[in-house]
C-alpha cells in the first residue's frame, strides 16, 4: 500500500519510513503538497532500472535507428570548403605534379 509522507514527517520518522518501504512497498514523500520523491526497496529500484534499459539485442534488432548518422551517399559532394582552401586547391591543381606534392607537405 502506497503511503504519502510530508517531508517534515519523513525526516523526523525516517526509520519508520524505511521500514514501511520495505514491508508495505513504495512510500511517497511530498514537498509543500507536491509529490517529490519515492522511497522503495533497492531490489525494486534495480528491477525498474533494468527494465527501463533496452538490451543490446533489442537495440540491434529494433525497427528504428537509435542515433543520427549523417552519412553522405556514395558520390555525393563533400561539405563546402573555405575560400582559402578552395584557392589552395586551385593553385595546387595548376602546378606540375611533383611540385604540387611538396605544397601539401
Amino acid at each position: 500500500m502506497k503511503k504519502t509522507w510530508q517531508v517534515q514527517d519523513a525526516k523526523a520518522r525516517f526509520s519508520e519510513l524505511l521500514k514501511a518501504s520495505l514491508t508495505e512497498g513504495p512510500q511517497v514523500v511530498t514537498l509543500r503538497g507536491v509529490e517529490a520523491a519515492v522511497l522503495l526497496p533497492v531490489s525494486e529500484w534495480r528491477d525498474l532500472r533494468e527494465r527501463a534499459r533496452p538490451s543490446l539485442k533489442s537495440l540491434l534488432l529494433g525497427p528504428e535507428p537509435r542515433g543520427d548518422l549523417n552519412i553522405l551517399p556514395r558520390g555525393a559532394a563533400s561539405p563546402p570548403h573555405s575560400q582559402a582552401e578552395t584557392r589552395l586547391y586551385s593553385v595546387a591543381a595548376a602546378l606540375p605534379p611533383g611540385l604540387a606534392r611538396s605544397v601539401w607537405r
